[in-house]
């Protein structure tokens, strides 16, 4: 144990010991919903290192704990041949960077199959709603005002704003045809539809 204790408090170890304390309060965090297991993804591009294709914290979790088992490994099995101290100095220099090469390549080949776990979809965007029909919920739609309630394609609703440009004014109840959005406005450009006229009926 006294072995044990000494290879994870000294150098090379150390490094990564501070690193996995992180790492387990991470998941801590994340188990009790105090963070997301996405969290760091917007600012770091882990395609860089080809460690994409899998959340941040996922990658850095299985390198940061591969490089640390290494070193204790690497630690206490130099420790126990008795070598000089400068020359286990060396060595210990040596497998800091041999564990992280061999670490980085094997946490490689563990994401590919994880990947597929954590499929890579773009959040919802507004222009999902072009082309949908709608329930006008305000008494008046004009160039200036109105909204109306909006299904989206995976059965979730909204509410969202809409505008006409139309001799025929939509009235609170009746169904449009959301055929346009206004980025610089936020607002949806909304005509009046038929369930007649639809050819998908």
């Amino acid at each position: 144990m006294d072995e044990f204790l000494h290879a994870t408090a000294t150098f090379p170890t150390v490094l990564f010991s501070a690193a996995l304390v992180v790492v387990v309060g991470f998941w801590l965090l994340v188990l009790l919903g105090a963070a997301g297991h996405d969290s760091f993804d917007a600012d770091v591009d882990t395609d860089a290192l080809d460690l994409g294709g899998v959340p941040l914290s996922v990658s850095a979790s299985l390198l940061i704990a591969q490089c640390w088992f290494c070193n204790v490994t690497g630690s206490i099995l130099l420790a126990r041949t008795g070598w000089s101290e400068a020359l286990l100095h060396l060595l210990a220099a040596v497998l800091l960077f041999a564990s992280a090469l061999g670490s980085w390549h094997l946490t490689r080949a563990l994401v590919r199959p994880l990947a597929a776990l954590f499929p890579d979809e773009s959040g919802p965007s507004r222009q999902d709603f072009v082309g949908l029909t709608c329930t006008i919920r305000t008494r008046r739609v004009d160039a200036d005002f109105g909204q109306a309630e909006v299904a989206a394609r995976d059965g979730s609703t909204a509410v969202v704003q809409v505008r006409q440009n139309d001799a025929s004014p939509l009235a609170l109840g009746s169904t449009g045809l959301l055929y346009a959005y206004d980025d610089a406005g936020e607002f949806f450009w909304v005509a009046p539809f038929d369930a007649a006229l639809d050819p998908r009926g």
